[in-house]
């Protein structure tokens, strides 16, 4: 027997064991060896009963010869952990086929998630779990846990052939089973051990050992997703409700809720609140609490905070019954560096860039994506993949995509490398987010995929024949930006920032756009949108219920973070649930009502959404009147239906004030956001006949009295 074998196991350095552990020839006899490190004595199963094995080196080294014997066999050993009984891992042959290698290797293995990691399978009649990973710069790859004292000695994979796969099935093992990988670095020895990048499951952190899971789920979705392709979303009510689930609510002693415990709270009140879909922040396993999710480490699998993948599944198809959509926030922009996790995962830059240049957010202290290089890309396809096939979700909302266009995101000069034609594109990520949108709706068409992107990238949300990135939608930045500015000016100087309301329009049709009041609004010392209101008690409410029905009004999809639909006062803070307390107060239960009523008219008046995306859906009355601080516009659907809105961004009521109407007849108060019911004033208007007075080049006109800091709908009776 090869002494420099020997050495090699026994080192845990040899690149292929399975070459001269199990079973093979040998001067004409078969020969079975195994390495059990610690055992003082082993057995080996045989035709005619247990047999020992010799001992050939103290730390664990068996052999025994005779006659070949049928694969799988068992062994049996004692150790200082006890007697066991296994079969033998060195004799089942390989698993991963050649075709699943090949596309791999092309970063086309779109369901690399049912091949890598750790999944249960019965193989050559034995039931166990194969375990794979990819780590082209290593030495040697093991399988550690529970089951071998996380000994990297006891099972080292097979490697498969300079695809850079390892792979390893491990016999009469099951669910429940906690593991991580041990990894030697070719080059340098140096030996650390990595938690698995395609885990279903975790530990509850701070532990991050991956876990074996198998899922029993029985959906009962069907009908959702048999009708999701045939929904015509561009012309339908989407109000997105953004909830962070770790602080949405929380247990009665402060734990994070269930899944299914959630699924039971969360979905009712979604319901009556007239949300048609949650957003939720990411759910992908993370190390940090207050990092809301969006420095990723387990990119397969929901976090365990709140339950297994199945109690996540079972709250989407919840979601799903009651009618509600499920979208999911996603972070293909970088990864955190965390020493047992993707950063240099073989002990070189491996889903990075090398360059720092490349490789770094300094801003976020993470890690970049290589989206060069295929099996990358694979993986962040693979993993979009993942949570459309696997966890029926209707859409991802992609976060921070300027960051992936952009070589020069958030860089100085000399901070960053141009692309090969000396640009500052990043051409390999707008490959990929490409790619990513293709394929996504290949598999499951009616998806939605949401860009938050901040720049005038063009053609984000346009199909990619066309030149665009693929999206479905793009959250519209500027409109939030221009709009919280204005609204957090005194509104006597409002008069001067009028064209803030009105710049929205010059290019509201150039993308298909979501207007999103979201949770990077009210953290990081912004207060909450109740804080950024000016004015007393009174104008700050009336205020933020005015900011709610501007928004309702504007064309777009809508999303509004948790808290908002209630007038959190406080900024939010990951680490506790929202002060639902505040809906014993008035000004709270009004601005509730209000958010409630907006959703009814959003769904019911299809004028307010059919053409979201259309500049036929959209007309000025008036635009011009600074001086008084009102915009007036109609809505319209492809029916002709509309929708009169106006609104008094001032506390002044404006009485007999005359606006164009298109139509003749009479028309009726749909909506006040200044009524008593949501503890306004109650200033409005009853049921009025439109006047034969032609009006701002209209042929009828209503006089009216608009109601201080508020807006109101008119339909025709």
């Amino acid at each position: 027997m090869p002494n420099q074998d020997i050495t090699a196991i026994l080192a845990a350095r040899h690149h292929d064991p399975f070459a001269w552990l199990g079973q093979h020839e040998e001067g004409g006899q078969a020969v079975q060896r195994v390495f059990l490190p610690g055992a003082q004595a082993a057995w080996i199963e045989t035709p005619t009963g247990w047999e020992a094995m010799q001992r050939l080196h103290d730390d664990g080294l068996f052999v025994h010869w005779g006659g070949p014997l049928p694969s799988p066999y068992r062994l049996r050993w004692q150790d200082a952990r006890g007697s066991h009984e296994r079969h033998d891992p060195y004799v089942f042959w390989p698993v991963l086929g050649d075709l699943e290698i090949y596309l791999f290797g092309e970063g086309r293995l779109y369901e690399a998630y049912r091949h890598l990691g750790a999944h249960l399978r019965r193989q050559q009649e034995v039931d166990g779990i194969l375990f794979a990973v990819w780590a082209p710069n290593a030495e040697r790859v093991s399988v550690v846990g529970d089951f071998n004292g996380w000994d990297g000695r006891a099972h080292p994979m097979r490697v498969r052939g300079g695809s850079g796969l390892w792979e390893l099935f491990l016999p009469d093992l099951g669910a429940g089973e906690l593991y991580k990988f041990e990894i030697r670095h070719r080059d340098s020895g140096a030996v650390f051990v990595k938690t698995d990048p395609y885990a279903s499951a975790f530990q509850l952190r701070p532990s991050t050992a991956a876990q074996v899971v198998d899922s029993q789920y029985q959906w009962q979705d069907g009908q959702w997703m048999q009708e999701r392709p045939q929904r015509d979303w561009q012309h339908a009510p989407i109000n997105c409700y953004e909830v962070h689930l770790g602080s949405w609510q929380r247990g009665a002693d402060g734990a994070f809720l269930n899944y299914r415990e959630l699924a039971a709270r969360l979905i009712p009140y979604c319901q009556d609140m007239g949300y048609t879909h949650l957003e939720l922040m990411p759910v992908m396993e993370h190390p940090l609490d207050e990092s809301w999710g969006y420095q990723v480490s387990g990119y397969f699998a929901p976090t365990s905070r709140h339950g297994t993948p199945d109690d996540f599944r079972a709250f989407v198809d919840a979601c799903h019954q009651a009618g509600l959509g499920v979208l999911l926030d996603w972070v293909p922009g970088h990864f955190p560096k965390d020493d047992w996790g993707l950063a240099r995962f073989d002990g070189t830059p491996l889903y990075e860039h090398a360059d720092p240049r490349e490789g770094e957010h300094e801003d976020w202290g993470t890690y970049i994506f290589n989206y060069g290089r295929n099996e990358v890309r694979g993986f962040l396809l693979a993993n979009a993949c993942y949570w459309a096939d696997c966890f029926h979700v209707d859409g991802l909302r992609v976060d921070a995509v300027a960051s992936l266009i952009y070589r020069d995101y958030s860089r100085k000069a000399g901070e960053w490398i141009p692309n090969q034609y000396g640009g500052r594109e990043n051409l390999e990520a707008i490959s990929f987010l490409r790619e990513m949108n293709i394929i996504l709706n290949e598999r499951q068409p009616g998806i939605l995929t949401i860009a938050e992107e901040s720049t005038a990238w063009p053609m984000v949300s346009r199909p990619t024949y066309v030149g665009g990135l693929g999206f479905s939608m793009k959250w519209n930045m500027g409109w939030m930006n221009d709009t919280l500015a204005y609204l957090q000016e005194n509104p006597i100087h409002r008069r001067y920032h009028h064209n803030e309301l009105t710049f929205s329009q010059l290019y509201a049709y150039t993308e298909n756009f979501v207007l999103p009041l979201s949770h990077d609004e009210v953290v990081h010392g912004k207060g909450s949108l109740l804080d950024k209101m000016p004015g007393d008690t009174w104008q700050r409410f009336a205020n933020l219920r005015l900011l709610f029905s501007y928004q309702c009004a504007h064309p777009g999809k809508k999303l509004n973070f948790m808290g908002n639909e209630f007038g959190q006062g406080r900024e939010w803070d990951c680490g506790r649930g929202l002060d639902w307390w505040l809906l014993e107060r008035d000004w709270h239960q009004g601005i509730q009502r209000l958010a409630r009523d907006l959703a009814r008219c959003y769904r019911s008046l299809s004028p307010l959404h059919d053409q979201d995306f259309q500049g036929e859906g959209f007309s000025w009355i008036d635009c011009h009147d600074a001086e008084q601080s009102v915009l007036s516009f109609l809505r319209r659907d492809r029916q002709g239906d509309f929708v009169v809105a106006l609104f008094n961004f001032t506390p002044v009521p404006r009485e007999h004030y005359r606006i164009g109407v298109p139509q003749a007849g009479t028309y009726r108060e749909v909506l006040n956001s200044d009524a008593p019911a949501y503890h306004g004033s109650g200033v409005g208007n009853g049921p009025q006949a439109a006047q034969d007075t032609p009006w701002m080049g209209l042929p009828y006109s209503l006089e009216l009295t608009l109601p201080p800091l508020a807006a109101i709908f008119l339909t025709r009776a």
